[in-house]
């Protein structure tokens, strides 16, 4: 619970008031100062960079907590793939208690020690997927067993001495940038003249800061139980739903929902990449629990028959399908 209520306490300072306390304004430019110096030192060549050997793509973001990165990675994934290239992705595995990293994942993978968003690249990918806090060993650990063509990073912004080729940020449409500072002050992981240096902002839905903007639709609700029961969303309209999910935005998920007209009797919040138990999506009355694919790896084992998870579709469009071709081309050329 301090957990929930320090990031709900942070979560409101960077988003809503904007205007920190005052006594965290030195720690932001402290932890400013030191992102410079380890930015130029690794520029200057004073810490070391690995490229892995094949095309790498690392897809981040500025601000702590969720911008799309993760259904991004998966939506780029199938594009490669439908260009006949060879995918595989290595990911922080962030919640995870595994004792052994890197570790490789597959789809019955426990998001337990290999963190949720993990196995839900492995799921809805069907591609090689390494877990490790080190993507560089992640990385050589994949390669030693998958040729791929082109190696995904999923939130690797940061961990520089993964070499990459090709650096692409997402920004929150909602959130933005938040206050601009950076942490503890800010929800900012570097500071913003980063996006100088990256190649393409992507934001799934519009913001300004964002060269390219990604359509975002809810799938049909796939059963949580039994994943090859699906039902349309308009479904669901006729009758009240919960909606519960632990993710770092969980206003977007419940706003999401309205949208498409569902009558939300009860909406519930947990933490991110919050561990679920049985007890958390089962409630008194018997009607609809809705989720997001994050949370349903967590529920498998124990979901009722009348919990369902909303997948998000994305539609990258022509002009970012064109910009990634050409990076890819000139890059190949230029290596």
């Amino acid at each position: 619970m301090r957990r929930v209520r320090l990031e709900r306490w942070l979560n409101r300072i960077w988003y809503v008031d904007a205007r920190p306390p005052c006594w965290l304004i030195p720690l932001s430019w402290l932890y400013c100062a030191v992102v410079s110096v380890r930015g130029l030192a690794r520029r200057a060549g004073l810490l070391r960079r690995e490229h892995p050997g094949v095309m790498t793509i690392v897809v981040g973001n500025l601000t702590a907590g969720g911008a799309g990165k993760t259904p991004f990675v998966i939506a780029l994934s199938w594009l490669l793939s439908s260009q006949g290239l060879r995918v595989g992705i290595v990911t922080r595995g962030y919640g995870g208690n595994s004792r052994n990293w890197p570790r490789e994942v597959i789809t019955d993978s426990d998001p337990r020690e290999c963190g949720d968003e993990a196995v839900l690249l492995a799921q809805c990918t069907g591609m090689p997927v390494y877990a490790g806090p080190d993507r560089l060993a992640a990385a050589r650990a994949l390669l030693a067993k998958h040729p791929v063509d082109v190696l995904l990073g999923d939130d690797g912004l940061q961990h520089e001495r993964l070499g990459r080729d090709i650096e692409i940020v997402m920004i929150d449409p909602q959130r933005g940038f938040g206050n601009e500072h950076c942490l503890p002050a800010g929800p900012l992981r570097e500071p913003l003249s980063r996006l100088h240096r990256v190649d393409a902002t992507v934001a799934l839905g519009e913001h300004p800061a964002a060269k390219f903007q990604v359509a975002v639709t809810p799938g049909d609700a796939i059963n949580v139980a039994n994943p090859t029961m699906t039902r349309s969303l308009k479904t669901f309209a006729d009758q009240p739903c919960h909606a519960i999910t632990g993710v770092s935005n969980p206003e977007r998920f419940f706003q999401t929902l309205r949208t498409q007209a569902l009558k939300l009797e009860k909406t519930v919040a947990f933490d991110d990449h919050h561990d679920f138990i049985e007890a958390d999506i089962h409630f008194e009355n018997d009607i609809p629990v809705l989720m997001t694919a994050k949370d349903a790896v967590k529920c498998r084992n124990f979901a009722g028959e009348n919990v369902w998870y909303v997948p998000l579709e994305l539609d990258v469009g022509p002009a970012f399908r064109k910009w990634l071709n050409e990076t890819l081309k000139r890059k190949t050329d230029l290596g």
